[in-house]
């Protein structure tokens, strides 16, 4: 691959980014159709579940996870988009993220998980909402006998 040709796949890298960042659900649509891969990731290791989740876009957060995009995917700071979306206290994201298998126990650079970056910006609903569903997914995995 040329030097062109790399330049115009990193554009439509940040393309796909930009259009989960800024919740364009068709505009994303038509890059993974064009063959732009769900899974790319820009210069800093950040692909679009990153920016859809610390951005708290639910469509495109949910349109990424049934497309079976690592939902525990590490940017270059080793912060998963589930650390996103607690820091930036977007309630429904981080329930979503949860529920689909996100990992509560990754550190990122700081050694901080997403638990301690929702902490760290006081966004105690986060705390809150991190045990109910933690307790929810306990419950229903409980087997009555």
């Amino acid at each position: 691959m040329g030097a062109a040709d790399t330049m115009v796949v990193a554009e439509k890298i940040e393309d796909l980014l930009e259009a989960a960042r800024y919740d364009d659900i068709d505009d994303l649509k038509n890059l993974a159709s064009d063959g732009v891969s769900l899974t790319s990731r820009d210069s800093q290791g950040r692909t679009a579940l990153h920016m859809a989740a610390a951005n708290g876009h639910m469509t495109i957060v949910e349109y990424l996870i049934s497309q079976g995009v690592d939902i525990n995917a590490l940017n270059d700071e080793n912060n998963a988009p589930l650390h996103w979306a607690c820091l930036n206290g977007h309630i429904e994201v981080v329930k979503k993220l949860i529920l689909s298998g996100a990992s509560l126990s990754l550190l990122n650079r700081y050694e901080r998980t997403p638990m301690d970056e929702a902490i760290g910006a006081q966004k105690m609903e986060i705390i809150d909402v991190i045990n109910t569903t933690v307790a929810q997914m306990e419950l229903e995995n409980t087997s009555m006998t």
